[in-house]
């Protein structure tokens, strides 16, 4: 199956990041400061995309260092310069606190409120199956929310759903604040929206230390749903905004370029890089991006993926109060109009 030979290409992506030389380290804040740029330097894969010098950005953390500062004071300078990728999937953990870049999102509006959506469009009559809130709203336009790609999606319940919304004249998909999780409930998603087999998208994987060792793009394909199985040929807008992250950015990616789905909301939050986690001396855990993964078109989605032309639009938090979401009534028009395919 797709899915397998899908996992089979990260398992082996991922495993090819790891094969680097082994160095070292002193115990010290000195040896654990340079154990952490250094894993960074051979294994991150955005330095050129996101603009950022790292042997400046040593030369100017590695000054702050002192032997008395502490641990929380030596993580927290460790974590600053981790923020200097500007990358929500760089992370470092200790026992006592765990770093997290959040200005991908938190720099821009929400544009999201659940009790919105489902005081006022849903009028709280809505089912839930495999992560997934769903309803059909106004005019007759089904409505799928998907919180998290970490909920597994089973096939009987895509096809319950889909079956719920036979009489349905268009589809929404709302990844609103969808932070990602497991790529593969992503392929078990798009299937039902294909009806033969998509390139998806494009794989690399670091073939060295240095920071423009990459190997040639390896192709990845999305198959059908098998046959017997429900799908969806009708329009569908999928609803984005800036949380949506990783997996999820990753969905709207390959939906993009299917003919009958438009993208509406706000550029998504990037993430397309696939993680590879280390431990440095002091048993601190530092997670990257290592593996760049492009749309279907060898586009970067690591800075998100923006909505289809004309169709961008913020929540109005004015109107939010008075029970509107300009996005999702956007949607809806936009799905019963004859601009969809325009």
């Amino acid at each position: 199956m797709m899915m397998k030979r899908f996992i089979y290409v990260m398992a082996l992506v991922l495993s090819f990041t790891s094969c680097h030389h082994v160095e070292e380290w002193d115990q010290d804040y000195e040896g654990n400061f340079d154990a952490i740029w250094t894993v960074v330097d051979e294994h991150y894969c955005f330095f050129k995309e996101k603009g950022v010098d790292w042997n400046e950005v040593y030369g100017r953390y590695h000054q702050r260092l002192s032997p008395d500062m502490g641990g929380l004071g030596f993580f927290n300078l460790c974590a600053a310069m981790l923020d200097e990728l500007r990358d929500g999937h760089v992370n470092l953990s200790s026992s006592f606190k765990v770093s997290y870049y959040r200005k991908w999102w938190s720099d821009y509006p929400q544009n999201y409120d659940a009790r919105l959506v489902e005081q006022y469009y849903l009028r709280f009559d809505y089912s839930t199956v495999g992560g997934m809130d769903y309803g059909v709203l106004r005019d007759n336009v089904g409505y799928i929310r998907y919180g998290s790609f970490s909920y597994p999606v089973s096939e009987g319940s895509l096809d319950g759903i889909l079956s719920q919304f036979a009489l349905c004249k268009a589809l929404i998909i709302d990844v609103r604040d969808n932070g990602g999780g497991d790529m593969t409930n992503v392929e078990t998603i798009v299937a039902r929206f294909i009806d033969q087999r998509i390139l998806a998208g494009y794989i690399c994987h670091k073939t060295g230390p240095g920071h423009d060792d990459f190997s040639e793009p390896y192709a990845y394909y999305f198959d059908p749903a098998e046959p017997g199985r429900k799908r969806w040929s009708k329009p569908v807008v999928v609803l984005t905004n800036r949380s949506t992250f990783s997996a999820a950015n990753n969905f709207v990616s390959v939906m993009q370029y299917l003919p009958n789905v438009k993208i509406v909301g706000d550029r998504t939050g990037g993430g397309s890089g696939m993680p590879y986690s280390s431990e440095i001396p002091c048993g601190w855990g530092v997670r990257m991006s290592a593996c760049p993964v492009y749309d279907a078109k060898g586009v970067p989605t690591e800075d998100g993926v923006p909505p289809s032309d004309g169709c961008h639009i913020d929540l109005d938090p004015q109107l939010a109060l008075q029970g509107t979401d300009t996005m999702l009534d956007f949607a809806i028009s936009l799905l019963l109009s004859d601009k969809f395919y325009n």
